[in-house]
């Protein structure tokens, strides 16, 4: 008889509830800083044509958390390019410059 190694269950989580007078936020911007202990994430919506973006939520994690996030959200992504096709990420100087340009005015052509 041969011996399998031991195999770590996958842990399940805990149900979840949501109560009722949750708020629901759409976010199109996030600001990341960090210490040594913690992640700090803001989540905020910029309106088009605003100066100033607007923190909806601040989430803060331990590192390892944060990590651990990361991947989930990499594996979702990954799941959801799957079911729906290739997310396009927009080229050019950056992610940023292309979400959060000023906005045209309607005479002036980009």
């Amino acid at each position: 008889m041969i011996d399998k190694p031991p195999q770590n269950p996958t842990p399940s989580l805990p149900p979840m509830e949501y109560p009722a007078n949750l708020t629901v936020e759409y976010v199109n911007l996030v600001r990341i800083a960090h210490s040594a202990s913690e992640m700090v994430f803001d989540f905020a919506h910029l309106f088009p044509g605003n100066q100033k973006a607007i923190v909806q939520s601040r989430i803060i994690m331990s590192p390892l958390g944060a990590k651990l996030f990361f991947r989930a959200l990499g594996e979702n992504i990954s799941r959801y390019e799957t079911a729906f096709g290739e997310i396009n990420v927009p080229g050019g100087s950056s992610l940023a410059d292309q979400l959060f340009r000023p906005n045209q005015s309607p005479d002036k052509p980009e």
